[in-house]
């Protein structure tokens, strides 16, 4: 099969979600989505070459259905980082399966904490709370981080199916993205796996690779909000509605631009720290969605967000999906690199 995809019209047609999902079951579309993409190939790894085309497939998704994109990139980057940092080898015919659903719950609040050991038969079990679990009623397995006795962090690989598990009801109250249902997970002595080496997930360039494939879902999540607006202006298209219009136009277009500049650095330099192009990526994409919700409120008016269930769930989810930025201290990091810039290396040079 090949080793990538392009993201064809049954890829969207999986992508619609299925109206009336019942508690406990996950989210059937995600399945559905994985398994239409094993029939097809495989999703490009970030930095393989074609990473623009894997950012075109998640805002594909996104365009459909934000639920759905925040599950499947968890699972496509939960691969990603598995074939960076290698998969522990009592999982390797979980991580082939297209029916194994992954997650990566890494979130670090202080009053949630995972601990790893290793016990009397030299397993290595992690016992704790971990919060922001998403999908965690859907998923079979998980890529999890955690802390050694020595007090280093790591990440491990931990089958959810086992009695050591326990998803409970806990920590998600949002209207917002309120379908990923991203509660708290307990661990009580679960056998878990090892990835990679103590401080090895944040450390390798994959890290920011992913990061940036978060703005991508953002963008794409934009783009049946834009549209609607200029649907709406082709009908009535007075002056201040064009202004509106011209408003997101800029803005979209801005973050096109800069996803596309993204991907095709992370290809050309695969190994180079992308932290600063992840982060001026990621603060375009989210204050290009600001502009695109508060123009598309005065332009679409109240009908779309009161009467069209499927605008009004995007309305509400976008601006809990983007909250996974961490906005003006973002925004500090990148003003102390450029800060420290060595003189003559200028980053704004055309």
């Amino acid at each position: 099969m090949p080793d990538t995809i392009l993201v064809p019209d049954r890829l969207a047609a999986a992508a619609m979600p299925a109206a009336g999902t019942p508690a406990g079951r996950g989210y059937p579309p995600l399945t559905r989505l994985i398994g239409v993409i094993a029939r097809y190939g495989s999703l490009p790894k970030p930095g393989s070459g074609s990473t623009l085309m894997r950012w075109r497939a998640f805002a594909e998704v996104a365009a459909q259905d934000m639920t759905l994109i925040k599950l499947f990139e968890a699972h496509a980057d939960a691969i990603a980082i598995l074939a960076e940092l290698g998969v522990p080898s009592a999982l390797a015919r979980a991580v082939a399966d297209d029916r194994s659903v992954w997650a990566v719950w890494a979130a670090e609040p202080p009053d949630a904490r995972v601990e790893a050991s290793v016990d009397a038969a030299g397993r290595l079990c992690l016992r704790g709370r971990k919060a922001w679990c998403s999908g965690a009623r859907g998923m079979t397995h998980a890529l999890v981080s955690c802390w050694t006795p020595n007090g280093d962090a790591m990440l491990a690989a931990v089958d959810l199916r086992q009695p050591g598990v326990r998803i409970t009801e806990d920590g998600w109250h949002a209207v917002g993205m309120a379908a990923t249902e991203s509660v708290d997970v307990l661990f009580d002595d679960a056998v878990a796996y090892p990835v990679g080496m103590p401080g090895e997930y944040v450390g390798r360039p994959g890290f920011w690779h992913g990061g940036a494939g978060i703005a991508a879902c953002w963008f794409g999540g934009l783009q049946p909000i834009a549209d609607a607006m200029r649907r709406t202006v082709a009908r009535r298209g007075d002056a201040l509605n064009q202004a509106a219009l011209g408003r997101v136009d800029r803005a979209m277009a801005s973050a096109r631009a800069l996803l596309i500049v993204a991907g095709k650095e992370i290809d050309a330099w695969p190994h180079r720290d992308a932290r600063v192009l992840t982060l001026r990526t990621r603060c375009a994409v989210e204050d290009t969605v600001r502009v695109v919700l508060e123009q598309a409120a005065g332009v679409l008016g109240a009908g779309p967000m009161c009467r069209d269930e499927n605008m009004a769930r995007r309305f509400a989810d976008l601006p809990v999906f983007v909250r996974q930025s961490h906005g003006d201290r973002d925004l500090a990091a990148i003003g102390r690199h450029i800060a420290e810039t060595v003189e003559g290396d200028d980053p704004w040079r055309l």
